[in-house]
Parts: structure tokens; C-alpha cells; sequence
């Protein structure tokens, strides 16, 4: 097994050294790595290439290799090499890499309580992500059931943290195995886990991989290291009424710091609790509720969730007197549904609301600032006129009358179509985009006018009781689906620009998302069913060559977790209409 210890190992690594003399050993297959040919006997692990070249040169990567890509396929490092293949190793700090190494830490979190507790009665759930870790409960099993531990007490974490560096530092293999996917399911409804059942039940294939750490057995959705020895990088520390799982982010060898985004927090656990009264905490839930024939219902009651949540954001707009509503959040978050929901809100009061799209103030494209790859990045403040915008506005609340730009995503230029604008003594700005809440965009804003909200797409749902589902990856399907219906982009091309897009988030977006007044989660506990109709074919339509085809079939088998969702149910005003179409809002 890949990352297991012993005399076989030493046999093949003497033979795999040799390999790098010249001599008369015949060469059974040559690779490709990071450009240059190398040459490894038949029946290498990408494993055993990976310790060679970092023996041999320490500083190839400073990072610990714990995934690879291989002719644009994500591929565990027990992956025999063949002949002809282009390897790229992935580190503990690439995208992919990165989620190999918290998902594999979830089983080591697993393995130590165990560990601790030999009969099994404690089980950890991992709730949501919050910063750079995942939020997590620890439950009891009890004869009816397991029950929350409420506020687990600090030395019990810090037991659980020491076992999990000790079970690091023993480098124990992560064994994986195919096992039938009917004998899965009876396991994990022996163990109690229903999420997990629910999961499987819609799984087609025949045989489900497990992975194994002393005797620890868990589904999980994606790849994983070969040992624990790969796992020295985390720390757990209590925090509200659960703690923290922390790992590392930007540097691979050092936990990233934690500073609780409580509104964010908040919000979250909103939002959970709310999927629970549905009775959908998970991907399962969702797919039997759809099987039952429920899923209208839960539409109906989710946007009315939402409706009421809006109503009552604009009742406080107006009580608190302000007349411009700066609205800010990641890409696809539906700002602009919002925005516009919003403003309808705001008429049933009273009050007049003017949707102010920041969109329309984006730079000709050939102004629009490069980011350190050298594309264009529509996401940097810089990308945006902010100088007219702030003009418009000043010109707006001195009572004139004022021309607003629109602007062409198939031309990249900005145009003037006759659209005017002046307010009224109750009227409302309503200003969308992502540098909302950034003071240096509305400098010649009062504070004592602008009301500022919050806005991202928050998943409610968990694939299981131990994986988190991605917030990230449902609004990149959103984006996915609304650039190719409205801008004719194609699925590779979101995809790789979806890194650059990610990074203009974390250094113009959540900087500022605790400055917000009020939070808002966009996400619909049943959207993903939604997207899945829209978003596969495209999918499937990029070329197994394509550098894009990795993430892609990553997507795909996100999407092979959920039953499909008819749209006929969905309101022209919902929120996903922004994204698959048929809106009675211009987005």
C-alpha cells in the first residue's frame, strides 16, 4: 500500500535508484514531469517518484506533495505511472492538493476519537466551513440516538488534537478500498449514520471506495493522502458550542489564523437550523424529499423564507432613514435579484427604490487592470470607474438630472442608451456589486446614509455527516450556467478564470464582509438539483485534454450526488432565475 513501511518498499526504492544510473538495466516507461522527461521502471508509484525527486532536490517543492494531476485527471499518489503519462505533482497548498489534505484530516479527526474512545460512542460532524477550517459538533450515541455534546469541554479537545499528532507522527497508511455499495449502505445504517444511506441509496454504481485508518471506515467525496504522516499541519480549538478543525492555507507547513467572522457565523447557523427544521440537512434529504414527491413544498416554503427575510431588511432600511443601500458579496451570489426583490420590498412601503448596477460603471476592457497570471481582472476596484460612479451619485442627491452608462460584456465597452435618473425626496439607491461595502469605492457617501449588506451563497447542506459541501462550488456552478446563457462563455472558460475571480474576492470582498449592518444567505437549499439540468451538459462538453477537464469532473460528480429538479415550480422572481433563466427581473 501506498505510504506503508517495510523491506518490499526498500526493494523497490533500490531498484527505482538504480534506474537513475546509466547502466545496462533496461528503462521500462518514460514520464513526463513538470515539462522534463523521466525515466522509472514499470510499476512505480506516482508515491515512490514523488520521494525521489524531493530526496533528490529538497527545494523542487517546498510544500509536501500529497496529490498529482496526470493528463488533466486528479490522481492519488498510489497511482501507478505508465508510460507516456505528463505528471504534476500537487502540494498541500494548491487548490486540489489543499482539499485532499482537509478532507484526509477529517478521517485522521475520525480515527483519533476512536482512538479514545475504543467503543465508538462519540462521533464528530463536521457542520460548515468558517474561515480557513471546518466547524465542528461532537455528538454521543445514546439507545435513541446520538445527541449533541453541547460545549465540549477544552481538555477533551486537546486530548483529541494529541492523538491526532501522535497517529501523524506513526504515519499510518490511508488504506482505500471498493467495497459493494449495498454492503456500504449496511454499514454506515449499522453505525446510525442516515445521511450517509440516504447518499448511497442514489448511487447507480455498484461499488462505493472506502477509506480505511485503523479500522476507521468512511465514504468521502474526492481524493486523499496515503498516510497520516502527510497530516502534521492542523489544530483544534473549542469554540461556541462545538470547535474548530484549523489547517493551513497559503503556506503549507503553518495553520492559517483564525479570526471568527461571527455575523457570518451567525447567518450560518441560521440557515442550518432552518434546513433542519425541513428536515434537509444533507444532499440525502434533498434527494428523498424530491423522491417523495415533497420538493414543491420545500420551494414554496423556502421562498417564502426568503421573501419574508427581505421584507423585513427593508422595513429597518426605511426606519433607520437611509437612502442608499450598498449591497456587496462574492461572484454569483444574486446580487442583482436581490437588489431588485429588495426595491420591491421598499415600493410596498412607500418608498421609491433606483437599482444602481456597479456593473455598468466597468472600465473599457482594454483599461481593465491585469492581475499576476496577466489576464484581465474584472474583479480589482480599479476595474470599475469609480471616479463617474461617485460623480453620478453627488450629481443624483444635488437633485439633478443625470444620464447613466450601461455597459456591453460582448463589446467590453460602455454605452449610453437615454437612461436618466432623479430622485425624490423618498427615493432609494440601491446599489449592487461586489466592492459594496468598500468605503474607497463610496468615498463621497456619507456613513449616515448607506445602509450596507452582506450577500453570499451560504449552502445549508452537507454531502454527509462528515463532508461539507463547498460553498464555493455552488455559486462557481451559478456562474457557470449564467455565463453561458448570457454571455456565451463557455465551461472551460469560466473554470479558468474562476481562480482569478476567488482571489479579487479575498483581497476586494470578505476584508469587509464584517462591516456589514446585515447578512444575507442567497443560497436555496434545493438549487443545486436546479443547476444540475443546466450545468452537466456543459460539463461534459469539455475535452478530456482540456486543462479545465479536471475541475470539471470534479463538478460532475458533485452533481451525480443530487437528483435532478424540474423548474416549473420556481417563481419568476426566485433568486436561480437569475442563473438558468426566466426571471421577471432585467439580470
Amino acid at each position: 500500500m501506498p505510504g506503508r513501511r517495510g523491506g518490499g518498499e526498500d526493494k523497490r526504492r533500490e531498484k527505482l535508484f538504480s534506474l537513475q544510473e546509466e547502466g545496462s538495466r533496461r528503462v521500462a516507461i518514460r514520464v513526463e514531469i513538470e515539462g522534463k522527461t523521466h525515466k522509472y521502471a514499470e510499476g512505480t508509484s506516482l508515491l515512490e517518484i514523488a520521494k525521489e525527486i524531493t530526496e533528490r532536490d529538497p527545494q523542487a517543492y517546498p510544500e509536501d506533495i500529497v496529490l498529482a494531476e496526470v493528463d488533466h485527471h486528479l490522481r492519488e499518489l498510489g497511482h501507478v505511472a505508465e508510460e507516456g503519462e505528463k505528471i504534476r505533482f500537487l502540494t498541500s497548498v494548491d487548490k486540489n492538493g489543499r482539499r485532499a489534505y482537509r478532507r484526509s484530516l477529517i478521517l485522521l479527526m475520525q480515527a483519533a476519537a476512536a482512538r479514545l474512545d475504543p467503543d465508538r460512542q462519540m462521533d464528530i460532524r463536521v457542520e460548515h466551513s468558517l474561515g480557513q477550517g471546518y466547524f465542528c459538533h461532537i455528538y454521543s450515541r445514546e439507545k435513541d440516538g446520538f445527541h449533541l455534546l453541547s460545549h465540549p469541554q477544552a481538555s477533551l479537545i486537546a486530548q483529541l488534537r494529541d492523538q491526532m499528532l501522535a497517529m501523524a507522527d506513526e504515519d499510518i497508511p490511508i488504506v482505500k478500498r471498493s467495497v459493494s455499495t449495498e454492503k456500504v449502505r449496511d454499514y454506515f445504517r449499522r453505525e446510525g449514520l442516515v445521511d450517509k444511506v440516504s447518499l448511497l441509496r442514489y448511487r447507480m454504481d455498484s461499488h462505493t471506495n472506502l477509506y480505511d485508518l485503523e479500522g476507521v471506515s468512511d465514504y468521502f467525496y474526492g481524493y486523499m493522502v496515503p498516510s497520516t504522516g502527510l497530516l502534521k499541519y492542523f489544530d483544534l480549538q473549542t469554540f461556541t458550542d462545538g470547535f474548530m478543525l484549523l489547517f493551513p492555507y497559503r503556506e503549507g507547513k503553518k495553520v492559517a489564523d483564525f479570526d471568527p467572522a461571527m455575523k457570518l457565523f451567525e447567518v450560518q447557523e441560521r440557515s442550518g437550523n432552518w434546513s433542519a427544521r425541513l428536515s434537509i440537512p444533507s444532499v440525502g434529504a434533498l434527494d428523498d424529499a424530491i423522491a417523495s414527491g415533497r420538493i414543491r413544498d420545500i420551494i414554496l416554503a423556502q421562498e417564502a423564507l426568503m421573501e419574508e427575510q427581505i421584507g423585513s431588511m427593508a422595513s429597518r432600511i426605511i426606519d433607520r432613514g437611509r437612502r442608499v443601500v450598498m449591497i456587496a458579496g462574492p461572484s454569483s451570489s444574486g446580487k442583482t435579484t436581490f437588489s431588485h426583490r429588495l426595491g420591491t420590498q421598499l415600493m410596498a412601503r412607500g418608498f421609491t427604490p433606483h437599482p444602481f448596477p456597479l456593473d455598468s460603471y466597468y472600465r473599457g476592457r482594454s483599461q481593465v487592470p491585469l492581475d499576476e497570471k496577466g489576464n484581465k481582472d474584472f474583479e480589482a476596484l480599479e476595474a470599475l470607474d469609480v471616479e463617474l460612479f461617485n460623480q453620478n451619485v453627488t450629481d443624483l442627491f444635488a437633485g439633478k438630472r443625470v444620464l447613466l452608462p450601461e455597459y456591453n460584456f460582448t463589446t467590453g465597452k460602455r454605452e449610453y442608451h437615454d437612461r436618466y435618473m432623479q430622485l425624490g425626496e423618498r427615493d432609494i439607491l440601491v446599489i449592487e456589486g461586489i466592492h459594496g461595502l468598500n468605503d474607497k469605492l463610496s468615498y463621497s457617501i456619507p456613513a449616515s446614509m448607506k445602509y450596507k449588506i452582506y450577500i453570499s451563497a451560504l449552502t445549508q447542506l452537507g454531502i454527509d455527516e462528515h463532508n461539507p459541501l463547498s460553498t464555493t462550488d455552488g455559486r462557481l456552478l451559478r456562474r457557470i450556467v449564467r455565463d453561458a446563457r448570457t454571455r456565451g462563455t463557455s465551461a472551460a472558460e469560466t473554470i479558468r478564470m474562476w481562480d482569478s475571480v476567488r482571489r479579487g474576492e479575498e483581497s476586494g470582498i470578505f476584508p469587509f464582509q464584517e462591516m456589514a449592518d446585515e447578512m444575507f444567505n442567497s443560497a436555496l437549499v434545493y438549487e443545486i438539483g436546479v443547476l444540475k439540468l443546466y450545468a452537466e451538459p456543459l460539463l461534459f462538453a469539455i475535452d478530456k485534454e482540456d486543462p479545465a477537464y479536471a475541475e470539471a469532473h470534479r463538478l460532475l460528480k458533485l452533481l451525480d450526488y443530487f437528483l435532478a429538479i424540474p423548474t416549473e415550480d420556481i417563481a419568476n422572481n426566485s433568486l436561480i432565475r437569475e442563473f438558468i433563466g426566466g426571471s421577471c427581473f432585467q439580470v
